[in-house]
């Protein structure tokens, strides 16, 4: 099943990452309008999807050694723009800000078309398997930064 992991991860993009997702008649309320909540859904489905082309995988980072990895939201403000509709194709984009020390900074936005429907901005904490903060591997970061981390993106 690999080979479809482009299919249905999405593909990564300069700085970032992109996932096309349809709006199902789960994701509405009685309006026909998507539920407010189910952005969050999208919203994460597009971060975990960003995490599996960057080639990690959550579930092995938890085990990798025994702190374990494990990311966390921590804030997120999220404007909304504008409603999505049933069969709406939709596509998460998300682009790293920040990546080192214990957190992680994304810039997430919600598109159908060019237009855009939510922006949001999350706060990823990163903490071991007993909740506690922990540095991001170097080795991690310099995916989510697509250069060696500490080294600047050029203006």
């Amino acid at each position: 099943m690999k080979e479809y992991n482009f299919l249905l991860s999405g593909e990564l993009m300069e700085g970032g990452h992109r996932l096309a997702q349809r709006v199902y008649y789960e994701d509405t309320d009685f309006s026909g309008l998507v539920y407010h909540a189910r952005y969050l859904h999208f919203l994460e489905r597009g971060r975990t999807d960003y995490l599996r082309c960057l080639g990690c995988e959550q579930s092995a980072l938890l085990s990798a050694d025994e702190e374990g990895l494990v990311f966390v939201v921590h804030r997120m403000e999220i404007d909304f723009k504008q409603p999505a509709r049933m069969d709406d194709i939709l596509v998460i984009q998300t682009v790293t800000e920040k990546a080192g020390g214990a957190k992680m900074v994304l810039n997430q936005e919600i598109r159908r078309g060019e237009t855009l429907l939510i922006a949001a901005k999350v706060v990823i904490a990163v903490i071991n398997r007993h909740g506690r903060p922990r540095r991001l591997p170097e080795s991690v970061a310099e995916k989510f930064l697509g250069r060696p981390a500490g080294q600047v993106s050029p203006v």
